[in-house]
């Protein structure tokens, strides 16, 4: 499946730096706008696909209100 994502990016120095606006964390760079994409494509399936470890027995979940 394929999906539309928003690639924001900017010159630093000889790099390409960027982010995808719709998945916070997702950030990668390369020395041209095709590897920079390459790399975003590789940091999106890191961030997506990687394993967590389970919280011990004894934890408990609830809501937290936060200000945005």
């Amino acid at each position: 499946m394929r999906r539309l994502f928003t690639l924001e990016y900017w010159r630093d120095g000889d790099w390409y730096v960027g982010r995808l606006m719709e998945v916070p964390g997702v950030f990668s760079q390369g020395e041209s706008l095709d590897e920079l994409r390459e790399n975003i494509q590789e940091a999106y399936e890191l961030m997506v696909t990687q394993d967590r470890t389970a919280a011990p027995p004894i934890a408990e979940r609830q809501d937290v209100e936060l200000e945005v």
